[in-house]
C-alpha cells in the first residue's frame, strides 16, 4: 500500500547529540522538494491529487470482481499482468503525493498549513485507495494451482516475488467491507493518534538554566561534558514529561487496544504477530534473538557500565551520566562538510559506486540538516517512490555521534536508490533488512575514523562511542522490545495507569543496564516520548537485527572473502524480491541457527575487552 511516513526516525536515544552554534556547522543544507512537487499550492500537486483520486476510482470498475477469470483466461499472464502494471503506476503516484505531504509536514510540525496540509492530503488518499484494497484481497482468493499457472509467462512472472509474498497475508485477511472499514477508520484512529503524538511532542517546551528549549536540544544536553547541566537537562525532562503524562498514557492505552482489535479480528495470536509478518521474519528467529541478547545484557551493558562509572570515579553512573562524553577528553565541533567528507571517504573506501551514490544526496540537495523549531527530531531516509529519489532528514549538532547518525542514513538512501528499479510494489524492504545497509554504512564509517586515529586517548573514547552506540542499538532496542510487550499483554488486561506503565518501563530499564546506573526519580516517564512505541510498534527489535546481521557480515568482509561487494551489491539490490535466508545464504550466514546471534553479540564483547585494555596499560 501507499507508502506512509513511518521512516526509519533514527536513535530513539536521549543524548545522541549535543547543541553547536551554527557558525561552528558551516552552511548545513535544507532538501529541495521540487523533484517531487513545488509547492503545496502547487498545480501540479492539485492535478496528481485528482488524478489519483481518479485512477483509484476507474481501476476498481474496470477490475473488481474480475480477477479469478482473468486468472483462468487463455492468455492470463497478459490479462493479470496488465491489472499489475496497472495498480504498480497508481501505487507509485500515491506515494508520491503522500511522501510529499508527509516531509513538508515533517519540516514543521507545528506550523497549522502544513499540519492541515498534510491532514487533507492523508484524508483524501486514504478514501482514494480504499478503492483499490479489493485488489490484493482477490489476487489472495485465486486458486494457488492456477495463479501459479498464470506466474509462469511475462509479464506476471516479473510479479511472482511480490503475488508470493502477499499470499503470506492471506489467513490474516478479512471480507473486503471490513477490509474498507479498517482502512477507512484509521484516518480518525491510528493516524489521528500518531498525529496527535508528534504535535503534543514538537510542542513542549524545556526550561534549562533559563532557556526555554524543544526536545530534540534537551536531549542533547544529556550528552554535554558538563555534568550539572546534563543533570538539569534530565530534570526539566521529566518534570515536562510528568506534567504531560495524562496525554501519552491516553495515546498509549488506545494505540495498545487499536492493535489489539485489529489482532483480534485478524487472527493473530501473539501481540507481535504482526509485525513479525510484516518483517517476512519468522517469530522464531526473533525469540532467538532477543534471548541471546538478554542473555548478554551481564557481559555487554552491565560490565561496559560499570567500566564507566569506573572513569568517572563512582560506583552508579546516574541515568543522566549514561551518555556522557568521557571524562578529560576534547570535545570538538564537526564541521558539516567534515562530516560529509568523512563518510564518502569510508564509503569509497569500500565501494567507490557506493559513495557515489551516496554523493548524489550532497549534491542534489536530498538531505535536510539544520535543527529547527516544530521539526520532527531525529532523523531517517524517506524512500519516496522509485520514480522519484529518497530523502535524508537529520538534527545536525557537530558531535562524532551526528557523524555516524549521517552515515547510517545514507546507508538507508543508498540502499533505497539500489532497490528503487524493482518498482513501487518490490522496492520496499523488510525492516530487518532495511537496517542492514544503514549499520553497515556506519561500521565502515567507524572503522575508517579508528584506523585513522593513532592517539590512545582519542582511540579509546572512539572505542567507548562504539560500544555506547552498540548497547543502544542492540541491547536498548530489545529492552524497548520488552517493555513494548509487557504494555501490550498487560493492555489485554484492561487500562494501563501511568503508574503502571512507569513500573514496566523501568523493569525492563533495570534489567538492561544493571546495577552500575542508578535509575533516579523523574526517569520512570521516559517511555513517553519515543516515537517507535506509537509510529511503529514492535518496530526496535530491528534495530538490533541489524546490527548483530551487520557484525556477521562485517566479519565476513575483513577475512577479505572474494566478491563481497558484489554481493553486498546484489542484496541491497534485491529489495524485498526475496527473504531474508536466501540474502544471506551467499555470505554463509543463517539468522535460524542460534549461533548467529552470537557472532554480532561477541564483537561488542571484544570491544568491550579492548576497552578494558586500557585500564591495564
Amino acid at each position: 500500500m501507499t507508502p506512509s511516513l513511518d521512516p526509519d526516525l533514527r536513535a530513539p536515544e536521549p543524548a545522541l547529540r549535543t547543541g553547536s552554534r551554527p557558525a561552528e556547522l558551516g552552511a548545513l543544507p535544507e532538501w529541495d522538494l521540487s523533484d517531487l512537487y513545488p509547492g503545496m499550492d502547487s498545480p501540479d500537486f492539485a492535478r496528481d491529487l485528482a488524478r489519483a483520486e481518479a485512477e483509484c476510482k476507474a481501476f476498481a470498475e474496470t477490475y473488481r470482481g474480475t480477477l479469478d477469470g482473468l486468472a483462468r483466461s487463455q492468455d492470463a499472464a497478459h490479462a493479470l499482468g496488465a491489472a499489475v502494471l496497472r495498480y504498480e503506476a497508481i501505487e507509485d503516484l500515491l506515494g508520491r503525493i503522500m511522501s510529499y505531504a508527509g516531509l513538508v509536514y515533517s519540516g514543521d510540525t507545528t506550523d497549522p498549513k502544513r499540519s492541515k496540509f498534510y491532514g487533507d492530503t492523508q484524508e483524501r488518499l486514504t478514501s482514494a485507495s480504499s478503492e483499490l484494497l479489493f485488489f490484493t484481497l482477490e489476487l489472495n482468493r485465486i486458486e494457488d494451482a492456477v495463479l501459479d499457472a498464470a506466474m509462469q509467462t511475462e509479464p506476471l512472472a516479473r510479479y511472482r516475488p511480490w503475488l508470493e509474498d502477499i499470499r503470506k497475508d492471506k489467513p490474516f485477511q478479512l471480507e473486503d467491507k471490513i477490509e474498507q472499514l479498517f482502512h477507512e477508520k484509521s484516518v480518525t484512529g491510528r493516524a489521528a493518534w500518531n498525529r496527535l503524538f508528534d504535535e503534543t511532542i514538537a510542542s513542549l517546551r524545556f526550561e534549562v538554566r533559563g532557556e526555554e528549549l524543544t526536545l530534540e536540544p534537551t536531549l542533547n544536553k544529556l550528552q554535554d561534558a558538563d555534568g550539572t547541566l546534563r543533570r538539569d537537562a534530565a530534570e526539566a525532562l521529566a518534570k515536562v514529561f510528568r506534567a504531560n503524562l495524562r496525554t501519552f498514557t491516553l495515546i498509549t492505552n488506545t494505540l495498545s487496544k487499536d492493535r489489539e482489535i485489529s489482532d483480534r479480528w485478524r487472527g493473530f495470536e501473539d501481540v507481535a504477530d504482526s509485525r513479525h509478518l510484516a518483517n517476512r521474519v519468522e517469530p522464531e528467529v526473533v525469540e532467538a534473538l532477543v534471548a541471546a541478547v538478554r542473555e548478554a545484557y551481564p557481559r555487554l551493558s552491565h560490565r561496559y557500565y560499570r567500566l564507566k562509572a569506573k572513569w568517572f570515579g563512582k560506583d552508579r553512573l546516574e541515568h543522566w551520566d549514561r551518555n556522557a562524553p568521557l571524562p578529560k577528553v576534547e570535545q570538538r565541533t564537526i564541521p558539516w562538510t567534515e562530516a560529509r567528507d568523512t563518510v564518502l571517504e569510508a564509503y569509497a573506501g569500500f565501494s567507490p559506486r557506493m559513495a557515489a551514490i551516496a554523493r548524489e544526496f550532497f549534491d542534489e540537495r536530498w538531505i535536510d540538516a539544520p535543527v529547527r523549531p516544530g521539526k520532527a527530531p531525529g532523523a531517517f531516509a524517506h524512500p519516496t517512490v522509485p520514480s522519484a529519489h529518497p530523502y535524508v532528514l537529520l538534527n545536525y549538532q557537530g558531535k562524532p555521534r551526528d557523524v555516524m547518525t549521517l552515515a547510517h542514513e545514507l546507508g538507508h538512501g543508498v540502499h533505497q536508490v539500489l532497490a528503487a528499479p524493482n518498482g513501487a510494489l518490490m522496492a520496499p524492504t523488510p525492516l530487518t533488512l532495511a537496517e542492514t545497509a544503514s549499520v553497515f554504512g556506519e561500521m565502515l564509517t567507524f572503522r575508517r575514523l579508528l584506523e585513522k586515529t593513532a592517539d590512545p586517548v582519542q582511540r579509546k573514547a572512539m572505542l567507548a562511542a562504539k560500544v555506547e552506540d552498540m548497547i543502544n542499538t542492540v541491547v536498548r532496542q530489545i529492552a524497548f522490545y520488552s517493555f513494548e510487550r509487557k504494555v501490550h499483554l498487560e493492555r489485554r488486561k484492561g487500562e494501563l495507569t501511568s503508574e503502571q506503565l512507569g513500573e514496566l518501563w523501568m523493569s525492563v530499564q533495570d534489567e538492561s543496564l544493571g546495577p552500575a546506573i542508578r535509575l533516579g526519580d523523574g526517569y520512570e516517564n521516559f517511555w513517553t516520548y519515543i516515537p517507535h512505541f506509537v509510529h511503529s510498534p514492535f518496530y526496535v527489535y530491528a534495530y538490533a537485527f541489524g546490527d548483530c546481521l551487520v557484525n556477521s557480515l562485517y566479519g565476513v568482509y575483513q577475512n577479505a572473502n572474494q566478491g563481497f561487494v558484489e554481493r553486498y551489491f546484489a542484496m541491497l539490490s534485491a529489495g524485498g524480491t526475496k527473504h531474508h535466508s536466501e540474502l544471506l545464504a551467499p555470505f554463509g550466514l543463517n539468522a535460524r541457527d542460534p549461533a548467529f546471534w552470537q557472532i554480532g553479540l561477541s564483537m561488542i564483547e571484544g570491544l568491550i575487552k579492548e576497552l578494558e585494555e586500557f585500564e591495564r596499560d
